[in-house]
Parts: structure tokens; sequence; C-alpha cells
């Protein structure tokens, strides 16, 4: 059973009359909802209703929605049954993001972010990690990008300047980019905290990321 303290996620799936993976998907949820571990399962055949797939831009089946994860493709019951326990926490969003961003699924990580704006903690965390790979922090970094001068991005200044304050150079190299790219006037003063840096690499990246933060502000 799913550890009563949480709520198990809902499931959609779509699938199709001739696809041969579909089955075993459906298979794999119906025995997570019987143990409890998704609340419930919504099937749709997109051959009988193709308006569903249309709405929710689905080209692929199987494709499904584990609470805030979307996944397509064949998944055996064991990693349904692990997407479904990371469901409704941070640490299973990172794991999420960190598996779209070595998979080279950019695009879904950026559409998943614009619908789901809470999701920007999780990439915080993986950015704070110096553990995290080099694959995924540039996702995270083009995740940022796409964010510029956002409310979205400016929400997570706090979030940005504990960053700056990383015991490790690359994570605070890391924040000075993010920061500018706020585009916020409140980014200039960690940012020039973040120029006498006692790394010189991150010095070099906090004068830059100034200067492009001042240019912007100015024009």
């Amino acid at each position: 059973m799913s550890n009563s303290n949480t709520v198990p996620p809902d499931a959609l799936l779509l699938l199709s009359t001739q696809c041969p993976h579909c089955p075993k998907v459906l298979q794999g949820l119906g025995e997570l909802v019987k143990k409890g571990l998704i609340g419930r399962l919504e099937v749709v055949n997109i051959v009988a209703r193709p308006d569903i797939a249309e709405q929710q831009g689905v080209r692929t089946v199987p494709w499904m929605r584990l609470g805030d994860f979307e996944l397509e493709g064949l998944h055996s019951p064991g990693e349904l049954r692990q997407w479904a326990e990371r469901a409704g926490s941070e640490a299973g969003l990172a794991e999420y993001y960190t598996d779209l961003f070595k998979h080279g699924q950019l695009s879904k990580a950026l559409a998943a972010i614009r619908k789901y704006p809470g999701h920007m903690s999780a990439l915080l965390a993986l950015a704070q990690d110096p553990d995290t790979e080099l694959t995924v922090r540039i996702g995270v970094s083009a995740v940022m990008e796409d964010a510029a001068g956002s409310a979205l991005l400016q929400n997570q200044l706090p979030a940005l300047k504990d960053l700056g304050q990383h015991s490790d150079p690359r994570v605070r190299s890391d924040a000075c980019h993010f920061l500018a790219l706020t585009r916020s006037e409140a980014a200039l003063a960690p940012l020039e905290t973040l120029t006498r840096d006692p790394a010189p690499a991150v010095q070099e990246v906090a004068k830059d990321s100034l200067e492009e933060l001042r240019e912007h502000l100015s024009s």
C-alpha cells in the first residue's frame, strides 16, 4: 500500500487499438491502482477520442500523465511503480527533469515548467548539487534562459541569492548567470557581492553577468 501520509497520484493513459505496448502499460498501471500507489486511473482510446490526444498534444502512444509526470512509450511495472512513488516529491521531480535532460528532451522540460511553475524549485535543487551531471546542468541553464525576465524566474530571487553563497564555486558561477537572467534590479546587489568572490573564476562570471544585467536595465 502507499504511504498513509501521502496522497497517491492520479493517472491518465492514452492508448490506441493497434498499439502493441499499450496493454502492458495498462496492466502495470492497473496493478498500481490495486496496490493504492495510484488513486485513480483514466484510460482513453485515442482512436475513438482523437480530440483528447489533440488536447494533450500527444502524437505517440502509450502516453500517460502520472501526477505531474508525462511519460511515453513502454515502461516496465517496476518503472511505473518508481514514477508513482516519486510523484509529489521534489526529489522525484528532480529525477524526472534529470531523465528528460539526459535523453535530450529539452522541449518537453520547457513545456513542463511552463505548465507547472512550481517545478522550478526542483531545478534549483539540481543546480545547487555539485554532483549534478554536466548534461543536466546545461539543461537547467537552458530552462533558466528560456524564462529570462519572467515573473517565474524573478520569484526565485531569494533562492538564487542562496545559490550565490554555496560552498562550491561552480554553483556560485551558475548563480551569477541565473541572477542576471532575472532582469531585475534586485539582482544587482548580490551580483556586485559576487564580483568580490574568493574564486577568480566566479569573479569573472559575476562581472560579465553584472555588465549584462546593467545593459539590460539601461536599455
